[in-house]
């Protein structure tokens, strides 16, 4: 392939004519042809000058074909033929679109103003949802509340999952933005709500509705991304989104703790406040009110709430939300023998396998059952599903090992994350100019589920006493797992999936990656605070051994004003949890790379049939 092939597809676009510029479309790699290309300009012209298509195109008829075969609005995003923007459709909606190559007839200024919008929004809802990493040791401890650590993650993750096959598929019938617009605004008001919080359930309601605005919104820009750029480029936007999702979530591990020590942990979310306000106002102005819609009337919410899901969406959401409260209260909270534990895993084990159920019966399911039942989505959604799983377990308990084994701050354990947050952006960033330039699909999931196995084989073994850069470095391969293995998932399923179902594709790849950052960070947490009780029942000895070990539950910060030998008994009870639950990841990522290795992917630029 020519190494030059994605400048001069980006070039294609615009193609210079006695002075003017002349649009084309992003054609399908795989059906390029000189003679089919030469004779379809020629029709173009010859349309544009002779052809009574054109008044009746423009007058709303999408149903009538052009004489030449050339493709309209319904065609496919990949059409069998090269053909003019504006005879595909692009123009004829947004006329003084004529020199764009993106989709829907967006022009390149506006798109470029939309896609800036989209990229600070998921910079600060990634700098908003890994703050916790390095800072809930003293959120918690403040709130003297470190046995809730997990459900200060796990209210935000539930919640952003909760809700993203709603607005999917709410976003299909009535347009993207304003359930764009309406869900960023819910996102500015719990960010200050955090920001105000008087103690740890308002903190946690606020956590759990900060959720539903940031999941929502990152969730509809990456439909909104997906209806404008062709799947030709896309992976080159898709780098970009994954610079930017790395360089917030870095910033959000590493600064999250020296904010909250130098600044108050109120800090790191009054600063995110401007910016929110600033998404919102883009939002409002420049994204298309008939985006998503794709020729069809848009519907007031009443109508799209008629074909809804709403069996699929309610059970779904309470069978995980029973599962997260079962499992975030047995054995750390309450006693697994508790009622309430026990009716919590039993609803799931109820609720789960009727919203399996509910889905096959379903006129527009939130969740389509081909894509969990056959290959190669259902690998792609389950790999990934893990990989989210590893990610947030490894974020969650790494920085805990770092304060409650090796005694650091939480400003030292955030700077930590740098390096490894750094890692996963830059290989994020270069799969999709990869993918772009080779067009192979598979080796960057290949690629990441072997680095997640020796990863999390390398954070199993560590242990005190080494140097501090050994620790970062055993943090790199999980990370760069992690950035190989999200946005090639991204494009593979995108890349086997037609124009129109992207945005349940879309919303179903985000709800299992997101429902595996929720069990991460649950089950990682029920595996620690478990294994810590246990070991720290059998390491504590002492007159005080009760208290000691109430207290080192409760805050972790306490543990470096212990005095002897009483530390080191603690020290070694939270090495030992946190060593179970790195291992547990080690299974899991085995599981992750042999859903993998069997995959057989296309070409980008061949149909997946071939």
């Amino acid at each position: 392939m020519d190494p030059n092939e994605f400048d001069l597809m980006v070039s294609r676009s615009w193609q210079a004519s006695g002075g003017m510029l002349e649009p084309e479309v992003f054609e399908h790699s795989m059906l390029r042809n000189t003679r089919r290309r030469s004779r379809t300009r020629s029709a173009v012209r010859r349309d544009q000058t002779l052809s009574p298509y054109r008044g009746a195109r423009r007058e709303g008829s999408q149903k009538t074909e052009p004489s030449d075969g050339l493709p309209d609005e319904s065609s496919p995003l990949l059409p069998s033929s090269s053909a003019s923007t504006t005879e595909s459709g692009a123009s004829d909606i947004y006329p003084g679109s004529n020199a764009s190559p993106y989709l829907s007839g967006v022009s390149v200024a506006r798109f470029w103003i939309i896609f800036i919008g989209i990229e600070v929004a998921y910079f600060i809802a990634c700098f908003d949802s890994t703050i916790m990493a390095s800072s809930h040791p003293v959120i918690t401890s403040y709130f003297g509340s470190s046995n809730s650590a997990s459900w200060l993650s796990t209210a935000f993750l539930l919640t952003s999952t909760a809700f993203q096959p709603f607005l999917g598929g709410l976003s299909d019938a009535v347009g993207r933005k304003s359930p764009y617009v309406i869900t960023m605004a819910l996102f500015l008001v719990s960010t200050l709500w955090c920001t105000l919080a008087g103690s740890m359930t308002s903190f946690i309601i606020a956590r759990a509705v900060c959720g539903a605005g940031a999941g929502g919104m990152m969730t509809l820009g990456s439909i909104i991304i997906s209806d404008l750029v062709p799947i030709e480029i896309r992976g080159a936007y898709q780098s970009y989104v994954n610079m930017t999702y790395g360089f917030g979530a870095m910033l959000g591990a590493g600064m999250g703790g020296m904010m909250a020590d130098l600044l108050g942990w109120r800090w790191e979310f009054g600063v995110q406040l401007p910016f929110i306000f600033l998404c919102l106002v883009l939002a409002i102005m420049t994204v298309p009110d008939d985006l998503g819609l794709h020729g069809k009337q848009k519907q007031s919410v009443r109508e799209a709430m008629k074909t809804f899901d709403f069996a699929g969406s309610f059970l779904m959401s309470t069978s995980v939300t029973f599962l997260i409260l079962g499992l975030g209260l047995g054995g750390n909270v309450l006693p697994w023998s508790h009622p309430l534990v026990i009716t919590s895993l039993i609803a799931f084990a109820i609720l789960f396998p009727l919203f399996l159920y509910a889905e096959t019966l379903a006129t527009k399911p939130i969740m389509p059952m081909y894509l969990v039942k056959q290959s190669p989505h259902m690998n792609l959604l389950f790999s990934n599903h893990i990989a989210a799983f590893l990610a947030n377990a490894i974020l969650f308990n790494v920085p805990l090992f770092f304060q409650g084994v090796l005694l650091t701050t939480a400003t030292t354990s955030g700077l930590r994350l740098v390096i490894s947050s750094l890692v996963s952006s830059a290989a994020g960033t270069s799969v999709g100019f990869l993918i772009t330039y080779t067009r192979r699909l598979k080796w960057p999931l290949v690629l990441g589920s072997v680095l997640l196995v020796f990863g999390t084989l390398g954070l199993s073994s560590m242990q005190r006493g080494w140097p501090a850069f050994v620790y970062v470095l055993f943090l790199v391969p999980t990370a760069a797992g992690t950035g190989f293995q999200f946005p090639g998932t991204f494009m593979a399923i995108l890349a086997v999936a037609d124009q129109r179902s992207q945005a349940v594709v879309t919303s179903t790849l985000i709800l299992w990656r997101n429902l595996g950052m929720v069990l991460g960070v649950a089950v990682s947490s029920l595996v620690v605070q478990n294994s810590l009780w246990g070991y720290l029942d059998g390491f504590v000895e002492g007159p005080e051994k009760e208290a000691v070990i109430e207290l080192v539950r409760q805050s972790v910060e306490a543990i470096r004003d212990l005095p002897e030998p009483y530390r080191e008994q603690v020290v070694r009870s939270y090495e030992a949890a946190l060593r179970a639950t790195f291992l547990m990841c080690v299974v899991l990522a085995v599981v992750s790379m042999l859903l993998i290795l069997p995959l057989r992917l296309p070409r980008l630029g061949r149909s997946p049939n071939k």
